[in-house]
């Protein structure tokens, strides 16, 4: 801390309730190798009052002056970011050898271009690499072009799949170091990116899928796309790499060229390539999320930071609710890591979001773990600081104060499947994709459909697609080419299936533990069985989500039965979650083989169906009963009592019905008896309502 301001300043640094942050090492000037050290000079002022002079924080760059104390301590990647001329060296060698992986320091940095170097972890002997790719698209909005590219690049680069992500974005795995140029650089040049999409900064930005024409939701999406642009990096690693130092990009709205380059509160580096970022970067990835009241299609509360639009009686935006801290990441048997919440900071008007988020950001930046990245994610500095001390760092970058957050409805979840108006006089249908896997022959007729109405379309939370501006008049004929395809109504779909999510896990993620996107389907069979077993209705569902590792990439900590992998064919049980996504689960059981899983989810449901409140969900349950009195119910289970699940029936008479049943469930991912079980019902609900279709 500088003395310039001495017993003003020495004050200061005595408040409990006031964090100024020690110097930060790394501004590195690339011209010269000068290294410069960003200290923070703290005025004395805290008034609210934008016109007072006094309340900021200034961030002035000085040349390093001899220091005889010890540095503080910094994890390997930091020093990877320093040295790397703004996330270029050594990467930009090592994709000009022959060898088909890169090393340690070049496999940190291309995270930042949106790229994850992998190996088939399937395979014995000489490992197979190859990169995988993440696009950016604020509010998951996908050009007709861009798709058109990207299917094209899954079957000529890629290993014929595109991947959903939960972040609105599109995977592209098996591309080979060879050609990762081609295909960032076709990407770039019709209009796409990957800048960002992994890596020390802010990642893809959640805005509400559905494309209403009300206000509130397009004020969502373009607040989005503002964030986005606003926290995209500015040093131009990204297109010296890929396309040679061509910035191909769209203009940028005047007020986001404003908000990153005002530095009336000391939020910048001056005259630094990256003005918010510097050369280190964030701690760790940072997330956004911007949503309006009801909807939580965005699990708004696991990011970063949670925007909500605040309208009027007339549904006109007047300003946005911010939430902070949230984040699912953690390790196992550290119970110094987890998962957590966002929570309240206040209340701004739309005015001034951007001079908002870029404080927030800033304060993590200055004072976000560096040392160890078990730790670095900003909801570790809220648990360590409180969110009161937290706010008062963020006022002093914002330069106001906060007001208290506005009153909001129950929040729901919205997944926006099937047909919709959209209030324009066009229609959108969203489409229910299995863990988000674009392929065979979904992905052949999700092509077919797309180029020939030429529609745009958006990628979802959940890992589904919507396809957008569709004329009424062509609905039918796109809904018989849909059934065509195999992509079925929501109606046809397994309820289980609507809601589950996994990550990718084997074989490609090195992070992986165990199973998560591959043995989903079959988890969810059984979970189907058990529900049969124990008596409850096919209509029934339960948010699950799986992951393959506790880093909560499907956000199982907020899932009613969240499986987190622990071990070869093992996982721990997270119960307590609800189906609008605003509780956490809580652990349950570690080490659950998965031949286990029906010991243990045989008396949940079971006692679930047989104790729980009128309409209280699965999630809702858990939590009433505790954890110690379902532990006791699940060690002392013995079975499902005669006569519990009276409402099953014995369906295949002959062997001729059964095979052909079999045949036809298997192009639906069903178990026969499901299949079955819903033609039976449909029957039935056609006789009640007095017609047979």
């Amino acid at each position: 801390m500088t003395t310039s301001f001495g017993a003003a300043n020495t004050a200061i640094a005595r408040d409990p309730n006031v964090h100024v942050a020690t110097s930060f090492n790394g501004l590195k000037n690339t011209s010269n190798s000068i290294f410069l050290s960003k200290r923070l000079h703290v005025l004395p002022s805290f008034s609210a009052s934008a016109e007072c002079p006094t309340s900021i924080i200034r961030a002035v760059s000085t040349p390093v002056k001899p220091d005889t104390s010890a540095e503080p301590k910094r994890s390997k990647v930091e020093i990877i970011k320093e040295h790397s001329n703004f996330i270029r060296y050594p990467l930009n060698e090592e994709l000009l050898t022959d060898a088909p992986n890169i090393n340690e320091a070049a496999t940190q940095l291309i995270k930042f271009h949106g790229s994850y170097q992998q190996y088939n972890r399937d395979e014995r002997g000489t490992k197979s690499y190859s990169f995988m790719l993440r696009t950016k698209n604020p509010g998951g909005k996908v050009s007709n072009k861009l798709y058109t590219v990207m299917d094209d690049l899954a079957d000529e680069f890629g290993i014929g799949t595109l991947r959903l992500t939960t972040r609105q974005t599109f995977q592209l795995h098996g591309v080979l170091k060879k050609d990762l140029k081609t295909v960032m650089s076709t990407i770039i040049k019709n209009m796409g990116s990957t800048l960002g999409a992994c890596g020390d900064l802010n990642r893809n930005v959640l805005a509400p899928a559905a494309p209403y024409a009300r206000t509130d939701y397009l004020f969502a999406q373009k607040t989005a796309e503002d964030i986005a642009a606003l926290l995209t990096p500015q040093s131009g690693f990204y297109y010296d790499m890929w396309v040679d130092g061509e910035k191909i990009m769209s203009a940028e709205p005047p007020e986001v060229v404003k908000a990153r380059n005002d530095n009336s509160h000391g939020t910048n580096f001056p005259d630094s390539p990256e003005p918010i970022y510097g050369t280190q970067f964030l701690p760790r990835k940072f997330k956004v999320a911007v949503t309006v009241p009801t909807d939580n299609s965005v699990d708004i509360f696991t990011n970063d930071v949670g925007v909500v639009v605040v309208s009027d009686a007339d549904g006109e935006p007047q300003g946005f609710n911010i939430y902070v801290g949230g984040g699912m990441g953690r390790t196992h048997r550290l119970e110094t890591t987890f998962p957590r919440l966002a929570e309240p900071l206040g209340y701004v008007p739309k005015e001034d979001i951007l001079y908002v988020v870029k404080a927030i950001v800033v304060t993590q930046r200055e004072n976000g773990r560096r040392d160890d990245r078990k730790y670095s994610r900003m909801k570790y500095l809220l648990s360590s600081w409180g969110i009161e001390k937290f706010r008062t760092v963020v006022e002093q970058y914002y330069g106001r104060k906060f007001e208290p957050c506005r009153e909001l409805p129950e929040w729901e979840f919205k997944s926006y499947l099937g047909w919709h108006e959209q209030g324009d006089g066009g229609l959108f249908c969203g489409l229910h994709v299995d863990n988000g896997r674009v392929k065979g022959t979904m992905k052949k007729t999700l092509r077919e459909i797309i180029e020939k109405y030429n529609l745009n379309v958006r990628i979802t939370p959940n890992q589904n697609i919507i396809l957008c501006d569709i004329r009424k008049a062509w609905k039918r004929q796109i809904t018989t080419a849909l059934a065509q395809g195999g992509l079925l109504k929501p109606s046809y779909v397994e309820p289980l299936n609507l809601t589950a999510m996994a990550c990718p896990a084997f074989p490609l993620c090195p992070l992986a533990i165990t199973e998560a996107e591959r043995g989903i389907p079959d988890i969810l069979k059984r979970v189907r069985a058990v529900f049969e077993k124990v008596g409850l209705k096919y209509s029934e569902s339960v948010v699950i989500r799986i992951t393959g590792c506790p880093n909560g990439c499907a956000r199982p900590y907020m899932a009613e039965l969240g499986l987190v992998g622990d071990g070869p064919n093992s996982y721990q049980i997270w119960l307590g979650g609800t189906p609008n996504q605003t509780s956490l689960a809580k652990p349950f059981k570690d080490k659950v083989k998965l031949h286990d899983l029906e010991k243990v989810l045989e008396p949940l449901f079971y006692y679930w169906k047989h104790k729980r409140l009128s309409k209280e969900s699965f999630g809702d349950f858990t939590i009433r009963m505790g954890t110690e009195k379902l532990q006791v119910l699940v060690d002392k289970w013995e079975g499902v009592p005669q006569g519990a699940s009276r409402y099953n029936l014995n369906l295949f008479a002959d062997k001729e019905t059964y095979e052909a049943i079999d045949s036809l469930a298997r192009l639906q991912d069903k178990s026969s008896h499901q299949l079955a079980m819903e033609v039976i019902r449909k029957f039935v609900a056609s006789q009640q309502n007095g017609k047979i279709e």
